[in-house]
């Protein structure tokens, strides 16, 4: 069994390894070792030395996705089984419908999806497809993300494509930092669902909106396609790997940054911020307000 030293030791290899801003790993490393010798983490149990580390790493970097996490399902700690995560992450994304958790006609004949993860393009094509094929007629079409907690950059891209007339809009970019390499993304040439280039579009957010939801907020705002209504999101911009230090003590470290095509920028600890700033309960009365406002009804 680790000791709390060995724990935070192995996490801090990981960071030191693979953390996107390697500037930034000689200061991380320095301030949680002081704070691992001077005791701090001794008596500390799993679920409290993970969010404390979590706190304290956060501190000296301001990375949402910088994070210890426990999990109370033992994991593997066989490095072959690493794309554990992702299989996890397939199988929840199929029992959840592909994030998708409801698509309605409301009145004035407005569209809206309420989106709980964002699926990876390939698997979740077809699900993403049909509810846009369902809104496809309407005038109006509210996106709500307000619930959305994250997922996959490839499917971020894909929800995106349908707001535009081609495949000739660069998206954004993301630089990984293990090979150096700057992957980009356009719209998406072929889709099984026709576009939404030509109406309007509301994005909800919430104060929780993370990660790939913030993604589609993010990149619709800054390219002038949707209004954002509603929260300003929790601001975590940085695609991430987990490691198993433990059975149940999991290392989050962001490997890759996100680089908007408009805004040269990402929404990295500063969250989206909203066109039209409102509490998140209420951002769906306000775009329907907004939308009828629009069409003269």
């Amino acid at each position: 069994m680790l000791t709390n030293e060995q724990i935070i030791g192995q996490a801090l290899d990981r960071i030191e390894a693979g953390y996107v801003f390697p500037e930034k790993v000689g200061d991380i490393d320095a301030a949680i070792r002081r704070r691992l010798a001077a005791g701090e983490y001794d008596d500390l149990d799993g679920p409290v030395l993970c969010e404390t580390v979590t706190a304290d790493l956060q501190q000296v970097c301001p990375d949402k996705h910088l994070r210890l996490l426990w999990a109370d399902q033992p994991q593997s700690l066989d490095p072959a089984d690493e794309d554990e995560g992702r299989a996890a992450f397939l199988a929840l994304l199929r029992a959840e419908n592909q994030g998708i958790r409801r698509v309605e006609h409301l009145d004035g004949n407005v569209g809206l999806i309420d989106l709980r993860r964002i699926a990876y393009a390939v698997e979740g094509a077809g699900a993403i497809g049909g509810a846009m094929q369902l809104v496809a007629h309407s005038s109006a079409l509210v996106l709500d993300l307000r619930a959305c907690s994250g997922g996959a950059p490839e499917g971020a891209a894909m929800w995106c494509s349908y707001f535009f007339r081609d495949d000739q809009v660069h998206l954004n970019d993301f630089y990984e930092r293990s090979t150096g390499a700057t992957r980009q993304f356009w719209t998406t040439a072929h889709l099984p669902a026709p576009r939404y280039a030509d109406r309007p579009v509301y994005v909800l957010t919430s104060a929780i909106t993370f990660s790939g939801g913030e993604d589609v907020a993010y990149t619709l705002q800054a390219h002038g396609r949707a209004v954002v209504v509603g929260e300003t999101t929790r601001g975590g911009a940085h695609p991430t790997a987990r490691y198993a230090v433990t059975e149940h003590i999991l290392v989050t470290v962001p490997t890759a940054r996100t680089i908007n095509s408009v805004t040269g920028s990402n929404w990295e600890g500063v969250g989206v911020v909203p066109d039209v700033p409102v509490p998140a309960d209420q951002a769906l009365d306000t775009a329907l307000k907004a939308i009828s406002a629009t069409s003269g009804a």
